[in-house]
């Protein structure tokens, strides 16, 4: 029992390791061209990128502790994933105030390329048999991020199209309202976490 306890963990831990890692590296890949091409929806999901790698570091953690550390990592990474939302917003504020000219093959480049890591990483994450509460909120981040890059990936396609800068601005605030949706649906997740637990199924 022990074994087969440790393998779950080793897989746990190896696939975390991999999603942080991908993570960090799309993260910097959309500051980079968010800077470049002027554009909120980029740059939005490069702050994503980043606290969901906060997130796993959090996760990879909460691997060799207690059940109610587990609970608390989850609570702290759907409160982070709330206060990215409300950092999106303010900025994508900023833009439509004070304008701003998105560049829209860039978008498009960067929206394909993070889609397919972000989609790596879910699938990754999935075949991780009964997943612990950080494991969810895990999946429902790599979740979220893929949904996102759809989104730039056709905002690019009418930014080009338009020569208008809302297509950007309205991903920008549609990935803000996903991670609000994600955020809150993990503390919902880590708050009833304790009583399925007690109830026998995370051991």
């Amino acid at each position: 029992m022990i074994a087969v306890n440790d393998n779950d963990n080793s897989q746990e831990r190896r696939t975390l390791w991999i999603v942080l890692l991908l993570n960090a590296a799309i993260a910097g890949g959309f500051f980079a061209t968010g800077a470049f091409a002027d554009s909120s929806a980029l740059i939005a999901n490069g702050v994503d990128n980043l606290s969901d790698t906060a997130v796993y570091a959090l996760s990879l953690v909460a691997l060799t502790r207690g059940q109610t550390w587990k609970t608390r990592a989850a609570m702290a990474s759907g409160v982070m994933l709330l206060l990215f939302a409300g950092g999106i917003l303010l900025d994508v504020g900023r833009r439509f105030i004070q304008g701003s000219e998105p560049i829209g093959p860039t978008m498009m480049v960067m929206s394909a390329i993070a889609g397919a890591v972000n989609y790596l990483c879910l699938r990754l994450l999935q075949r991780i048999k009964e997943p612990d509460v950080n494991l969810r909120a895990a999946t429902t981040f790599s979740f979220n991020d893929f949904i996102s890059n759809g989104g730039i990936l056709i905002a690019g396609v009418l930014v080009f199209w338009l020569g208008t800068n809302w297509p950007d601005l309205l991903v920008g605030f549609a990935t803000a309202l996903i991670a609000i949706k994600g955020g809150v649906e993990i503390l919902r997740d880590a708050r009833t976490e304790p009583n399925t637990t007690k109830g026998g199924r995370h051991e």
